[in-house]
């Protein structure tokens, strides 16, 4: 097994987490993730009140004995009484994207809980990093451009991005973007990261409960066929190709660029689950980094975990056998 202060931290076997993944990221597949070594994750935005929450995470409890953590997605509606619902279900570990986590952390420390929850922030950028840090963030995930899902606005991929991160703050940081097998898992520790995070490899899994069309459609896609959307408002995110995608570019491509309120139907979480959930491709869009070049099946999570661990072991111990004494 590969220990870093991560591992140790936040008490898992192995440095892999499990991204947010929007409308799949319930207590199966998170309970799975926790069963196989790694840190799996419920994605608080999917549940519309606090008892359908409570639910969840007492469901994910008897699934699993091992740590989860619970991930808030920021910027779509307010999630603070979410986040006492969990913090008063005795939830330890905690992330954040897709916004400024400022107010969350601060709702941690003053409940009184500040030496007991371990808290995760997804960044894109040194800035961000080095505020997440500041603010008590115990780790800090860093996405690069080919991440699936929403992006930093620079287009900083995970080679340039994990380094400069690492030089920027002291706090243990998570490589994510771009990793699907056991070569980037290892190029991610080569980094200097201590762990990764993975999204759209999570959800070509048996347990995800995506459609199988988004499963194969993933199994199928070449390394060239994600798109970037959201632009046009100033938070693109990365999908697979496709016709609605393509709706979406042509609409964002107008002059003047369109408001939010009238890219809304096109991009609304309604239309991701038709695509995601529904397995309707054409009438919807699904998340997928770049990564998904690298996806040839759909094995269960423990299975992937196990190659992508004793892969990443092999490289390791094949580039440390090419060393020669001075």
């Amino acid at each position: 097994m590969i220990e870093t202060r991560f591992t140790r931290l936040f008490g898992v076997e192995r440095p892999i987490v499990q991204g947010g993944l929007a409308h799949l990221a319930y207590a199966g597949l998170a309970a799975a993730v926790s069963n196989a070594g790694g840190l799996g994750q419920i994605t608080v935005a999917s549940f519309p009140d606090r008892e359908a929450l409570r639910e969840e995470i007492r469901l994910c409890r008897s699934l699993t004995d091992k740590p989860f953590s619970l991930n808030f997605a920021l910027g779509q509606r307010p999630l603070n009484d979410l986040l006492d619902l969990a913090l008063e279900e005795g939830v330890r570990h905690v992330s954040f994207t897709a916004g400024n986590p400022e107010a969350m952390i601060k709702q941690i420390q003053s409940s009184g809980l500040e030496g007991e929850v371990k808290i995760l922030v997804l960044v894109a950028g040194v800035r961000a990093a080095q505020k997440a840090e500041s603010l008590g963030a115990h780790t800090v995930i860093a996405v690069g451009y080919e991440g699936g899902g929403h992006l930093g606005r620079d287009d900083i991929g995970s080679l340039v991005l994990i380094p400069r991160i690492l030089d920027a703050v002291k706090i243990p940081v998570l490589a994510s973007g771009g990793i699907g097998d056991a070569r980037g898992y290892a190029a991610a520790l080569a980094l200097g990261a201590e762990g990764i995070e993975m999204g759209t490899r999570f959800v070509a899994t048996q347990e995800c409960i995506a459609h199988a069309n988004y499963k194969q459609a993933l199994v199928a896609a070449q390394e060239t066929q994600t798109v970037a959307i959201e632009r046009s408002i100033g938070r693109p995110a990365r999908v697979l190709q496709g016709e609605w995608p393509t709706k979406i570019a042509a609409v964002e491509a107008s002059d003047p660029p369109p408001t939010i309120q009238e890219l809304l139907p096109y991009i609304a979480g309604e239309r991701n689950k038709r695509a995601a959930l529904e397995g309707v491709l054409d009438e919807g869009f699904v998340w997928a980094g770049q990564v998904a070049g690298l996806i040839h099946d759909v094995p269960t999570v423990r299975e992937l975990l196990d190659r992508m661990s004793d892969g990443a072991e092999t490289i390791i111990k094949k580039l440390a056998a090419n060393l020669r004494p001075s």
